[in-house]
């Protein structure tokens, strides 16, 4: 992936740390431009629906102050802020616009140390071990290419941590984590959907295949591994996408995954900030927003139907039943 940045917007403060440092070595050659706080950067907020992809390559350096734990019960106990949020793909679904709106650019927070401290103190303190999400807000393996943040966490935690690390990726750029003394205490997730799908809607992420060998590479350097069949986006010909989907997985997928991997599915749901920025920055793409199969989930938010979600889960766990039966679906949602 191409991951030229056009400026860095930083804190000042984040030069204190030693990754930030780092970063400013990395990008000399790069305008870096002041701010006071990564959340309010008056000429990106002002900015235009279209600018969007323009925003995207922006790098912002800053210093995480919300740590702010969040109970989870799919495959974690606690969603966990960590080193960055936003990212630099363009998913025209991505939840992160839900929360950042056209601002979902890349933000680098550089005091890892004290958010891995938080993290092992409170696997330390809790009655059972515990299984915490550090890559809710961004992809970290994206992210790794720039900073060796995962690196620095996957060893330390496996030294010293209780308990698992989980993230999940859209991208391949496993190569730096296989030969890691991970101990088997992070949980590596690949993120796929049929390559027609990643072509025209997950813009800027890896493709198909190259996900395929990244989760059959992880499983076979130790890493527990999982697969995240999501979103699912319902279009015309979802059927044949997603048969064609599971049954190349159960083409491809190495016996190791088969036997050890699990399966997460998630549905998508779409908003009304996505709308309106897809349709001023990408309007040649394709119509994720279904009036008539779609119904309100909340505050500007819609999702699938009940019974068309219904008729999609049924086909999924038969064909994954068939195709993929040794995989268990840890839950649809």
């Amino acid at each position: 992936m191409n991951m030229n940045f056009d400026a860095v917007y930083y804190e000042s403060d984040a030069l204190n740390y030693k990754l930030g440092r780092l970063l400013q070595s990395k990008y000399a050659g790069l305008p870096w431009i002041q701010i006071e706080n990564h959340n309010r950067i008056p000429e990106m907020t002002a900015a235009a629906n279209r600018d969007f992809p323009k925003l995207k390559k922006h790098l912002i350096v800053g210093i995480r102050k919300t740590h702010r734990y969040m109970p989870n019960h799919k495959v974690s106990d606690w969603l966990v802020p960590y080193t960055s949020s936003g990212c630099r793909a363009m998913c025209l679904y991505c939840y992160l616009v839900c929360n950042y709106n056209k601002c979902a650019y890349l933000r680098l927070f550089v005091n890892r140390e004290q958010m891995l401290d938080r993290l092992l103190k409170k696997a330390a303190a809790a009655p059972l071990a515990q299984t915490f999400e550090i890559g809710s807000n961004s992809d970290l393996l994206l992210e790794n290419t720039i900073t060796d943040n995962l690196l620095y966490t996957i060893e330390r935690f496996a030294r010293e941590g209780r308990g698992s690390l989980t993230f999940p990726t859209k991208f391949d750029m496993v190569k730096p984590l296989l030969s890691l003394n991970h101990k088997g205490k992070t949980i590596f997730r690949m993120s796929v959907n049929p390559q027609e799908i990643i072509s025209r809607i997950e813009l800027g992420t890896s493709p198909l295949p190259a996900r395929i060998r990244a989760l059959n590479d992880m499983a076979e350097a130790g890493y527990p591994v999982g697969l995240l069949i999501a979103p699912i986006i319902l279009l015309p010909d979802w059927r044949r996408l997603y048969g064609e989907l599971i049954e190349r997985l159960a083409d491809e997928l190495s016996p190791k995954v088969k036997q050890e991997g699990f399966i997460e599915i998630i549905l998508m749901t779409y908003s009304y900030v996505h709308n309106m920025i897809n349709t001023e920055a990408f309007p040649n793409a394709l119509q994720l927003f279904d009036r008539q199969r779609m119904t309100g989930r909340g505050r500007g938010k819609y999702c699938y139907r009940n019974d068309i979600r219904a008729e999609a889960e049924a086909f999924l766990r038969q064909e994954l039943s068939r195709q993929l039966g040794t995989m268990p679906i840890l839950y649809i949602s």
